[in-house]
């Protein structure tokens, strides 16, 4: 089973798909944080959803290899987010095609995956070079977990509202 929340920054996409994760997990799920320490508001932030998640995930830091982080899991994973993992993939000197290609390794795990990913696309087209690559391949990506995953939910102002799947 793969699912995919997507939404708005602050829109309430990860508690929505943790509450799903917790649902949906036979045993304690892995809550795999991607975002690397940048600045003291990244850390605000992140301490935020430490305290959101409590003590109901395993929590896995990995801002890179997703793939061999979640291939030996025996449990559900909840990806918070991809959007951030993207960020680190391009800061770190990768392409669309490498982003592209991990994702499709990632859909084709057994292993039960809730993705949490920001809409960025909704908003004006950015004026620099890299933040348009940024959105235009998180937009790419969005469409392709959509597409592969069994069910996708679009939340805004804290409500989840499943856009695909059986309800």
């Amino acid at each position: 089973m793969k699912a995919l929340f997507i939404g708005g920054i602050k829109s309430g996409k990860s508690l929505h798909a943790e509450t799903f994760a917790l649902k949906h997990s036979k045993l304690p799920p892995v809550y795999l944080a991607t975002t690397e320490f940048i600045d003291e508001e990244m850390h605000k932030r992140i301490e935020y959803h430490k305290l959101q998640r409590s003590e109901n995930f395993l929590t896995v830091e990995e801002p890179m290899n997703l793939l061999e982080a979640i291939r030996p899991m025996k449990t559900l994973v909840l990806i918070e987010c991809t959007t951030m993992w993207i960020n680190n993939m391009l800061h770190h000197g990768f392409k669309y095609e490498d982003i592209h290609d991990h994702i499709q390794k990632l859909l084709q795990l057994p292993n039960d995956i809730v993705f949490v990913q920001n809409d960025v696309g909704s908003g004006v087209i950015p004026d620099n070079a890299l933040a348009r690559e940024y959105i235009d391949i998180s937009g790419r990506i969005s469409q392709l977990l959509a597409q592969d995953c069994d069910n996708v939910f679009h939340v805004i102002a804290g409500i989840s509202t499943q856009i695909k799947g059986k309800k």
